[in-house]
Formats: C-alpha cells, sequence, structure tokens
C-alpha cells in the first residue's frame, strides 16, 4: 500500500533496527482517513472470504479492525488484555507476550462473541514477533470458528512472525513490508505482491467439479466405443 508506506517514511520514527514508532499517524493519534483506507484494503483482500466478524487485540488494532469491519459490513471484536467483572467465566482466553512493552497478558473474549459457525479475519497493526496473533488464533481455534487469514497494517519481514503463522497455514496479507531499518531509512519489499486470497472451499469446489468432469467423461458412451477401439475390440 503506496500511501502506507510514503506515511511511514515521512512521518515513522525509526528508534532501532526493530523499534518503529508510528504514533504520529497510527496508533496513539489516528489519521482516520487513513484508517478508512486500510480497512477498504484488508477487505479488498478478503473479499472471497465469507467473513462474518473481525477480531482483533486491544489497543492498537482497534481503528483498523473496526474499519475493515465496516468495509466488510460485519461486527469487530477485540480481546480484553484484562479480565472485567461484567466477563464471567464463559471466556476464551490465551496468554500473549508484547515485545513493545516487554509484559505477558492474558488476553480474553467473551464466548458469546465468538461461534462456531464464525468466519474469521484477524486484523492488527503489526507482525512481529506474531506472539499476540498466534494467541487470537488459538482462541479462534478454541472457539471452533473458521480462521480465514490475518491481515496486518506492517510488517517486519526480518522478525519471526510470519514464519509462525505460515507453520499453522494461516493466509497472511500485510499492507508494507518492512525489509530492514535503522535511523533515518527504511526500506520495503514490494515480494509477494497483495493479491485478493482464494477461499479453500472455492478451491476445494474447483477441485470436486474436475473430478466430475473427468468422471462424466470417462464414463460416457463416446469414451468407451473410443476404449474399445483402442484395444482392438
Amino acid at each position: 500500500m503506496k500511501l502506507l508506506e510514503e506515511r511511514i517514511r515521512a512521518e515513522g520514527k525509526i528508534l532501532s533496527d526493530k523499534v518503529l514508532k508510528v504514533d504520529a499517524f497510527l496508533n496513539h493519534q489516528v489519521d482516520t482517513m487513513l484508517a478508512v483506507e486500510i480497512g477498504r484494503e484488508f477487505a479488498k483482500l478478503f473479499a472471497h472470504e465469507q467473513i462474518t466478524k473481525v477480531l482483533t487485540i486491544e489497543a492498537s488494532g482497534i481503528q483498523f479492525a473496526m474499519a475493515a469491519g465496516i468495509a466488510l459490513n460485519v461486527p469487530f471484536v477485540y480481546a480484553k488484555k484484562k479480565k472485567a467483572v461484567t466477563q464471567g467465566d464463559q471466556v476464551y482466553a490465551a496468554s500473549v507476550h508484547s515485545f513493545t512493552r516487554g509484559e505477558t497478558y492474558q488476553v480474553s473474549i467473551v464466548k458469546d462473541y465468538l461461534k462456531p459457525e464464525d468466519r474469521v479475519l484477524i486484523v492488527d497493526d503489526f507482525l512481529a514477533t506474531g506472539a499476540a496473533l498466534v494467541g487470537l488464533a488459538d482462541i479462534v481455534a478454541e472457539s471452533g470458528a473458521t480462521l480465514v487469514g490475518v491481515g496486518c497494517v506492517i510488517e517486519k519481514t526480518f522478525q519471526e512472525g510470519r514464519g509462525l503463522l505460515e507453520e499453522r497455514r494461516i493466509p497472511v496479507q500485510s499492507l508494507a513490508r518492512i525489509v530492514s531499518m535503522s535511523p533515518g531509512h527504511v526500506e520495503f519489499t514490494e515480494e509477494q505482491p497483495l493479491q485478493p486470497i482464494i477461499a479453500a472451499e472455492q478451491l476445494a469446489d474447483t477441485d470436486r467439479h474436475t473430478d466430475d468432469v473427468k468422471e462424466t467423461i470417462q464414463s460416457s458412451p463416446a469414451t468407451a466405443d473410443l476404449n474399445r477401439i483402442g484395444a482392438g475390440i
């Protein structure tokens, strides 16, 4: 997403080769129109997945999950880092370590808001170590819902997050992929260009259709005649 890359170059603050601050426009002060465009981009990328719910974790992913939910016309829900007294015991929970804060949280979602019939898109601001996203993926698995993919605003490709998700066969789409960075410099990659994801069900339907066509051809009278001719009958 060129607009996002341009904003990172212009307004992002690179504190080290692993730490990027984008709090001027993404996750403290938020450029709302940019957030809306990010939501639309996620909706476009996952348009074929029949998503029923967008999931994120508080707090920095909320604005992007909401924007994606609006674009997809579905609800969004966020995992809470501290259990409220109003939540009760009926929750899905997972432990998540925060790289930037150096803390581990027990995040939770009330079971009423994540059902087995849901098709879930996870959205977050950063993909780095992948800990938060793996925790959310565990919650989706526990609920019995279907995880259709993960959408991240910014990915640090030099950290292990994508690998952890791909090991679980979770599709990942990131809007700005950083190859390397240092104070005063950031390099993006255009490799693996963003393409709309084809739902697994669609691929399965295609395979089934191909098998049906093969079976029809093999069982047709014309094919039987050709087989007899070839066998010299």
